[in-house]
């Protein structure tokens, strides 16, 4: 859970225990005999260390006669859970909700600094790479197959590279031009492909070398929007990122990152390479 979200529950608790406190509960075993609730139960609550359902807090607010804070007590504990948003919620009707909703996010962005280090940005994919890695996504959380489907949706995302006045700034590791998604001929029509996004007025592609000397460790993947919200992936969630803090942490992280990156014709020269590497692979 990010350092935001965890400040907001303890908030929460904390506003919670003044409701009990209010009401005459002098003590939280005395405020859980009467919901019926364990007395540790309680006390995490309060203490930030547990999250609170809503039942818990429609149930807290009664037992206190708080019931005119239930909604916005409510909204708290929605804003909490989008924080720290669990993979299988999020795709549990398949993943092209989940692409679809991030066209809302494009739409709004002017400036967008990505790092991937392991595989090419969702945006800059071919439609057989994206579906490769999407149907990896429907296998690992055995979601419905709406691969085909999630595909279209993320390959709406390029129509933002070519209008307005928004501007790309993108960092990948060389690992993701060997990471193989459909094998080679796939990944040399990716490939292909990276050389056409780096020559877009708007798109400034970096790759951080293997051997490059590294100013911040790599750590995982992330987008950031403006200087308003990031979004990192792990394997079980997806972390939004909007405190100013936490978002000054990542600006510093890519410029960090940045540093390490070749640009240009060194940029073309490990495309080239990796584009090689798959030519002598054999199609089977």
């Amino acid at each position: 859970m990010s350092t935001q979200a965890q400040e907001t529950r303890e908030a929460l608790g904390a506003r919670l225990r003044g409701f009990r406190k209010d009401a005459g509960f002098t003590s939280g075993r005395a405020l859980a005999r009467a919901l019926g609730w364990q007395e540790s139960k309680v006390s995490r609550i309060e203490n930030g260390k547990q999250s609170v359902s809503e039942a818990d807090i429609r149930a807290w607010c009664d037992a206190t006669n708080q019931q005119q804070h239930t909604a916005d007590l409510i909204a708290t504990v929605r804003h909490i859970d989008e924080m720290w948003m669990d993979w299988r919620r999020v795709l549990k009707n398949g993943a092209e909700g989940r692409q679809k909703s991030g066209l809302q996010v494009y739409r709004r962005t002017k400036l967008c600094r990505i790092w991937h280090p392991t595989v090419v940005w969702g945006t800059f994919q071919t439609p057989e790479y994206a579906e490769a890695t999407l149907r990896q996504v429907v296998d690992l959380y055995g979601i419905p197959d709406d691969a085909e489907a999630a595909t279209a949706k993320r390959l709406e995302r390029q129509q933002y590279l070519y209008r307005g006045d928004r501007r790309f700034n993108v960092v990948l590791g060389e690992q993701a031009l060997y990471s193989n998604f459909g094998g080679p001929e796939v990944m040399k029509g990716q490939l292909d492909r990276l050389l056409t996004m780096m020559r877009l007025a708007r798109v400034n592609l970096g790759i951080i070398p293997r051997s490059a000397p590294l100013r911040v460790w790599p750590g995982n993947s992330f987008s950031m929007f403006d200087d308003k919200l990031v979004l990192v992936e792990t394997y079980s969630a997806e972390l939004t990122v909007t405190q100013p803090g936490e978002i000054d942490t990542y600006i510093k992280a890519f410029t960090l990152l940045n540093q390490s990156a070749v640009f240009g014709g060194a940029v073309r020269d490990l495309i080239w390479a990796a584009f090689q590497h798959f030519d002598r692979m054999p199609t089977d």
